[in-house]
């Protein structure tokens, strides 16, 4: 019998795309290099040796057909990748994911959930990999790069409150990880209040006051939102870049 790794990749493909445009379907089963998006980051976590399983977290009216892709491009994974319903909001979708590893029987102290865009799909090995370790000794971590451009705050929304020091600001991406149980425990104490701040599972930990480490992202590891995004990521696919 496989030894259990306590490991399982989350990934939130609850979104419907609307900042794609008039599109008939969400932006993951969207094609790129011949293939549905959602596909291209499921091979990803799929070769990778260090989960349990995978678990998909879509709408309600899209499991079957999330299922149906599943069947057709990876038959041979659809052992190792279960399709959930997810929440009405990022968070709330995480949750949906630790609650059936809890009524499974697969949540302790140690699990760890690796959680990742479902339209993210030029994530590598080494992030992936790095993500594990760094929610295992630390509890929690974010994948991030060094902010390229000046940062212009404004509260207003038309006058600039602040220009923070570029040196010390980071884009976020994904995946973040966590130890399971643990951030349940952080999610549930929050009051409903700054529950509708959250804009990512990280600040969860951030409005608590507890530790998320970072983790070096990749320029190429981009999240595709904007219908220019997809020209950008056939582009990588042609030139291979992002693909290890």
């Amino acid at each position: 019998m496989e030894e259990r790794k306590n490991v399982y990749g989350v990934v939130l493909a609850g979104g419907v795309g609307a900042r794609m445009g008039n599109v008939e379907k969400p932006k993951q089963f969207m094609e790129v290099g011949g293939k549905p998006i959602l596909i291209l980051v499921l091979e990803k976590f799929v070769v990778h040796p260090g989960f349990d399983q995978v678990l998909v977290l879509s709408p309600k009216q899209w499991m079957r057909y999330t299922e149906d892709l599943i069947r057709k491009y990876m038959p041979q994974h659809q052992a190792h990748i279960i399709v959930l319903e997810g929440g009405h909001t990022r968070n709330e979708t995480i949750m949906n994911a630790i609650h059936y590893l809890d009524s499974q029987g697969m949540l302790d102290e140690d699990t760890v959930v690796v959680t990742h865009d479902s339209v993210r799909p030029f994530v590598t090995h080494r992030i992936l990999e790095e993500n594990i370790r760094a929610a295992q000794e630390f509890g929690a971590c974010d994948t991030v790069i060094p902010a390229s451009d000046t940062i212009v705050q404004s509260i207003s929304h038309e006058i600039i409150s602040d220009i923070p020091d570029r040196t010390m600001m980071y884009q976020g991406q994904t995946p973040q990880s966590f130890k399971a149980k643990k951030l349940r425990r952080v999610y549930e104490s929050l009051t409903p209040q700054e529950k509708t701040i959250l804009t990512d599972a990280c600040k969860i930990f951030v409005i608590k006051g507890e530790e998320v480490r970072l983790i070096q992202g990749e320029v190429y590891n981009i999240k595709i939102t904007y219908p220019y995004d997809l020209k950008v990521a056939e582009a990588l696919i042609v030139s291979n870049d992002g693909q290890d």
